[in-house]
């Protein structure tokens, strides 16, 4: 059971970092951009923080779920009342993943525009 469950940790491990980059390869673009051009890709943002003069943080929240399936296995054994079929299961869940994608801009010509970006958990890349 234990490595079953190691492959599994090992397999998110390796497809974690072989994706590293993607969310923050896409957030790269936009500097430069109007805030405009983010809000007409992904909507409006959940938050939008004043950081001081001229200075904002525009920020998305994103939920992800994921059902991960349960397993099954078994074996036969040979027991005093004869042969025995055992089995084993180790039941499914879901589990969920809060990712924040926040962007910072400065006020320039009456327009905000992206500067930077923060880097995101790396769950959410």
């Amino acid at each position: 059971m234990f490595f079953a469950n190691g492959r599994r940790a090992l397999a998110c491990l390796a497809a974690a970092i072989f994706l590293a980059g993607c969310a923050s390869d896409t957030m790269k673009t936009y500097i430069g951009q109007p805030v405009e051009s983010v809000i007409i890709d992904y909507g409006p943002p959940t938050n939008i923080l004043n950081l001081g003069w001229n200075e904002r943080a525009y920020q998305w929240r994103k939920i992800s779920t994921n059902v991960v399936s349960g397993t099954s296995s078994g074996e036969i054994r040979d027991t005093r009342r004869g042969m025995r079929y055992e089995e084993y299961t180790t039941p499914g869940y879901v589990e969920e993943q809060e990712c924040f994608y926040t962007f910072y801009a400065r006020m320039q010509q009456g327009r905000w525009y992206i500067t930077n970006f923060r880097q995101p958990k790396l769950e959410c890349e």
